[in-house]
């Protein structure tokens, strides 16, 4: 199973698109919001918000946490980054949604991996059968991972 960078080829297209994008809805497009979009995009893992701010802090000294907070928030609203809740862990990690993917989780270590896998349009079924307009679908599957079952 591969892990997250496997659309590593198209990164600076997915860059590209999401900054396009934020521009044509008028958000205000700053160098932390540029490299927090960079940086979620390019990572190979499922990063929290503070493990993105320590990251970047180096580069930018004067940014807050809430300010990772803030501009994932505006990806989250705008369809680019899903949130992932781990089991008997309060830390959200963030994915990157560039590419149609599954998330599998380890119930025992919170190990979150990527699953490429053609899925059905669930959220255009779920319109068809129950009125409602969708405005995201997250798929999420929970097992136990190869190192904690042995």
């Amino acid at each position: 199973m591969l892990e997250c960078n496997h659309h590593a080829g198209k990164n600076k297209q997915y860059y590209q698109d999401v900054l396009n994008h934020l521009k044509e809805k008028g958000v205000r497009i700053t160098e932390t919001r540029k490299a927090v979009i960079d940086f979620i995009i390019h990572s190979q893992d499922h990063p929290s918000a503070e493990m993105i701010y320590q990251a970047l802090l180096p580069n930018f000294p004067n940014m807050s946490l809430a300010t990772v907070y803030n501009n994932l928030k505006v990806l989250i609203d705008e369809g680019f980054v899903s949130e992932l809740k781990v089991r008997n862990d309060t830390t959200t990690y963030f994915d990157f949604m560039g590419h149609q993917h599954l998330n599998v989780i380890c119930e025992k270590c919170g190990r979150i991996a990527d699953m490429d896998i053609d899925l059905p349009d669930v959220g255009q079924e779920a319109s068809e059968q129950t009125g409602y307009q969708i405005t995201k679908s997250q798929m999420v599957v929970y097992g136990i991972c190869p190192n904690c079952q042995s």
